[in-house]
């Protein structure tokens, strides 16, 4: 007589079943049998990790980047982690060039104009005076005008790897006295981000200084400055920008900002723990970037949606420049596109791409009429 198999409970679920099953294959066929979660290839078993430093100080812009660095992780099998920073957590914003090129961080996530006094040329890698004005305009710029590679050559020379921009939206600016034309910012003393942006506003007459995001609350709630630029209402709001001033200036209608339109960040690695990886896992950095890129840039609009009533319930009020506003900032900007594009060859060569763009039948922006007179030396 047979003797009857050893059976499960009868209540027992199916996963207990499977693993039940799983345990007498895995001792019939002599296999050990592990306690550690499964890692899909080899190299997975030796993790990769990036400390990557960001210009987020806060709010949304930080929550987001920081789910996206915890969740590469998973996404890689276990072969390339992200461990996320906030803004000044390691180095300040404005030392996070060095700390990557230096190998103290392997990678950051800054406004890429932060580098306009050290790459000249970098002033035409993110938005600037009544340049492109879209975010669509400015990934044309990169992925179909041969943007990312100049800007990855650029980045080369200095030891790092561009991997990618990455968008965020329109900046804008709250003041403790209303702003309702080109002419009332003349005397204010005002934070902005340096480079062009800054020399458009001194030609208006304000007095400008340079701020990372993290100092622009304290420096509103000592009368430091009075007026200051930074990003989108979600994130101002966060920072308790509404706290310390009164009133928030844009463009005309449809127009968030006339200034920084587009504010561009990017994901910029250290040659050194860029070439530590995969060919592969490159081709994945990369093309992962792209869609953080479009993430990031939806998210932070959907915020900003939900941002503007709180700033309303706060009594904050909102004033719009005017078209003969947009008229003037213009007639300010152009020569100093030009001053810029002159600094050296790859400011040239960058601002030319984006130049014959702006005069195409695609956008018509400029005109042969508004550059009479303006020449480019290394062209």
């Amino acid at each position: 007589m047979k003797k009857n198999k050893q059976s499960l409970p009868a209540d027992s679920p199916p996963a207990e079943n499977k693993r039940r099953k799983f345990l007498k294959t895995a001792t019939a066929s002599g296999a050990a049998v592990l306690a550690a979660p499964y890692i899909g290839n080899a190299e997975a078993a030796k993790t990769t990790t990036w400390k990557i430093q960001t210009s987020w100080p806060g709010g949304v812009g930080l929550e987001i980047f920081k789910d996206w660095c915890n969740g590469i992780v998973e996404k890689t099998d276990g072969e390339l982690a992200f461990q996320p920073f906030g803004a000044k957590d390691i180095v300040g914003e404005f030392q996070l060039f060095d700390a990557v090129k230096n190998g103290v961080l392997d990678a950051m996530n800054p406004f890429t104009l932060y580098w306009a006094g050290r790459m000249p040329a970098a002033v035409f890698l993110s938005s600037y005076p009544l340049g492109p004005r879209t975010a669509s305009e400015w990934d044309v710029f990169y992925y179909g005008l041969g943007g990312l590679e100049i800007a990855r050559q650029l980045f080369a020379k200095q030891g790092m790897y561009y991997v990618g921009p990455v968008q965020h939206g329109p900046n804008i600016i709250h003041s403790k006295v209303p702003i309702r034309s080109i002419e009332d910012f003349r005397g204010r003393k005002m934070r902005l981000p340096g480079g062009m942006v800054a020399e458009v506003f001194q030609a208006a007459g304000a007095k400008t200084t340079l701020l990372p995001g993290s100092e622009i609350f304290p420096a509103l709630e000592k009368g430091t400055i009075d007026v200051a630029d930074y990003v989108g209402p979600a994130i101002n709001y966060a920072l308790g920008f509404h706290q310390v001033t009164k009133y928030i200036s844009m463009g005309p209608p449809g127009t968030m900002s006339l200034y920084q339109p587009v504010d561009l960040m990017d994901l910029t690695v250290g040659m050194n723990s860029w070439n530590k990886l995969s060919p592969k896992m490159k081709r994945f950095v990369e093309m992962e970037v792209h869609v953080y890129s479009d993430m990031h840039h939806a998210k932070i609009q959907k915020a900003d949606q939900e941002a503007w009533p709180k700033f309303k319930k706060a009594g904050t009020i909102i004033t719009r420049l005017s078209e003969t506003d947009v008229e003037k900032f213009t007639k300010l900007a152009i020569p100093r596109w030009y001053a810029w594009a002159n600094k050296d060859k790859d400011a040239t060569r960058i601002f030319k791409i984006q130049l014959d763009y702006m005069m195409s039948g695609s956008l018509g922006y400029v005109t042969p009429g508004m550059i009479k007179g303006q020449r480019l030396k290394y062209a």
